[in-house]
C-alpha cells in the first residue's frame, strides 16, 4: 500500500514536471527573445565584471564560495543551471504542500533574478529564467558564475555584493574575511533584512548553524571544525562601531578599507 502511494507521488510529480516543462518550452521561448532582445544576457553579465568595484573570484575566500554552494546550491557544479533534482522535489511539493521545497532554484537562477529585476513572475517567467540559466551556464564558467552571484547578492543593511559587506560588516577586503566571518556573510542573502547584523544579529548566528551544518553534510568541513568556527567570537560593525554580541566600541572606520 505505502509502495503504491509512492509511486502515486512520483508519477504525479513526474507529470507535472512533464506538463510544466513543456509549457516552459512552447510558452516561454518566445519571452526569452523578446526579453533578451532588449536585455542582452551576456552583456548585462559582462557589465557587471566589469564594474569598478567588482570583486574577482580570485579576491574571494575558497571558503566562503564553498559556504554559499554548501547552502544555496550543493550540486552547483554538477549540473547545468538547473537542478533537475530540485525541480522534481518541487514538483513533489506541488502534490503534497508539506513536502520540501527547496533546492529548486540554483545559483545560476538566482543571477538571472539579480541581472532581469524583478517581474510579474509566475509560470511563464519562470521558464524564461530556466532557459536563460541554460544560456548563461553555457556561456560562462561555473567560478564566473559564483563570482558573479557574491558580487550582486544583498547581503543586508543596503549592502550589495561580498565587496561592500566585508567593509561595512568587518571593515576588511573579502579576501581577509575569516571562516567564521565567511560563513556568517553566507547565510545572510536566503533573508537580507531578517539576518541583517545591524540589527538581527542573533538571528544571523542562526543561519550561521545552518550553514556549517549544510558544510559538514556535504563533506567540506568535519563537525569538529564546524564547532570550533561556530564558536569563535564574531566581532561586527553597526551604525559606525564595533560590537561583539551586545557590547561595542565606538571606532574611526579607515576609508582605505572600502577602496578595492
Amino acid at each position: 500500500m505505502i509502495k503504491k502511494f509512492f509511486r502515486f507521488i512520483l508519477l504525479s510529480a513526474l507529470i507535472f514536471m512533464f506538463a510544466a516543462g513543456a509549457f516552459y518550452y512552447f510558452y516561454s521561448k518566445q519571452q526569452v527573445q523578446e526579453l533578451t532582445a532588449s536585455k542582452d544576457l551576456n552583456t548585462l553579465f559582462t557589465e557587471v565584471q566589469h564594474r569598478p568595484d567588482f570583486v574577482p573570484g580570485d579576491q574571494i575566500p575558497q571558503f566562503l564560495k564553498e559556504a554559499t554552494v554548501a547552502l544555496e546550491d550543493a550540486r552547483y557544479y554538477e549540473h547545468d543551471g538547473l537542478d533537475l533534482i530540485g525541480l522534481v522535489r518541487a514538483g513533489i511539493s506541488q502534490v503534497i504542500p508539506i513536502f520540501d521545497k527547496s533546492g529548486g532554484s540554483t545559483i545560476t537562477q538566482q543571477v538571472i533574478k539579480n541581472l532581469y529585476g524583478k517581474f510579474d513572475g509566475g509560470i511563464a517567467w519562470k521558464g524564461t529564467e530556466m532557459l536563460l540559466a541554460l544560456e548563461l551556464d553555457k556561456n560562462f564558467s561555473k567560478d564566473e558564475i559564483l563570482a558573479v552571484y557574491l558580487n550582486i547578492i544583498n547581503y543586508g543593511d543596503n549592502y550589495n555584493g561580498i565587496g561592500q559587506a566585508s567593509a561595512g560588516y568587518f571593515a576588511c577586503t573579502p579576501l581577509q574575511l575569516n571562516e567564521a566571518e565567511s560563513s556568517l556573510l553566507a547565510g545572510i542573502p536566503q533573508s537580507p533584512t531578517n539576518f541583517a547584523l545591524s540589527t538581527n544579529f542573533a538571528a544571523a548566528k542562526n543561519k550561521q548553524k545552518v550553514v556549517l551544518d549544510a558544510m559538514v553534510r556535504h563533506h567540506m568541513v568535519t563537525q569538529e571544525q564546524a564547532d570550533q568556527i561556530y564558536a569563535e567570537p564574531i566581532h561586527y560593525i553597526a551604525y559606525g562601531q564595533w560590537l561583539t554580541g551586545t557590547a561595542y566600541i565606538p571606532i574611526q572606520l579607515n576609508e582605505s578599507v572600502f577602496s578595492f
